[in-house]
């Protein structure tokens, strides 16, 4: 699965891609390129673009992978919420463009992003399980508290309800929405903003501003997730 996730290395920009061709499922190879990818970035010290593939961001985890062996289980969930975890506080800055559906676990680094950009088109962006008879994850609602507007909390959460890309950035999933023909300069040119902060200030100022959330995440993902 690790041609499904791609990195390239532009100045100091890491573009890191995922295009499983088909609807971005998390699976566990996937996840754990997908950290791998993260392990380059942060090497390089690179500014972040995690993209999709046209028409969908990510369709979440595998539910095959949900279904089966315990160790399974456990092993996709805590490759997903370390992954969300990560995004949440790396330390040079992350933009995510969302280039279709996103739901549930794609929401989540989403939710996780310093920067969200997406396209407009017919397409949903939300956490769906209760929809389809799951709990959401306790680190799931966590990092959903800490970067949903306070009154789509509720609806999101517990209603499981459902954006259009422009619905979701008053719901707080993203802060921008284009046009598909726009999509590449605007991200170029945001991307290119990220590299002008200062490194350090930057890591500094996440950590501080995300402590709290951080701390719930962490202590989140130990509480469920531990064996």
């Amino acid at each position: 699965m690790a041609e499904a996730v791609t990195y390239a290395l532009e100045g100091r920009i890491a573009r890191i891609t995922m295009d499983d061709g088909k609807v971005n499922v998390f699976s566990i190879p996937l996840l754990r390129a997908l950290h791998d990818a993260f392990d380059r970035a942060e090497s390089d010290g690179a500014v972040v673009v995690l993209e999709g593939r046209e028409g969908y961001f990510s369709a979440g985890f595998d539910l095959k992978v949900l279904g089966g062996a315990r160790q399974d289980v456990l092993e996709i969930l805590t490759l997903g919420a370390t992954l969300a975890e990560r995004v949440l506080s790396f330390p040079t800055p992350v933009l995510a463009v969302c280039t279709g559906h996103a739901y549930p676990a794609g929401a989540f680094l989403l939710l996780s992003a310093d920067l969200r950009i997406g396209v407009s088109g017919p397409f949903r962006i939300g956490l769906n399980e209760v929809r389809i008879g799951m709990t959401l994850p306790w680190f799931a609602i966590e990092i959903a508290r800490q970067r949903l507007h306070p009154a789509s909390f509720d609806r999101t959460v517990v209603n499981a309800a459902m954006y259009t890309p422009e619905e979701a950035v008053a719901a707080g999933f993203l802060d921008q929405v284009v046009a598909p023909e726009a999509l590449g300069a605007v991200v170029l040119e945001a991307a290119a903003g990220l590299c002008e902060l200062d490194p350090a200030a930057h890591r500094a100022t996440k950590l501080r501003a995300r402590a709290g959330s951080l701390a719930a995440v962490r202590s989140a993902i130990e509480r469920e997730l531990t064996p």
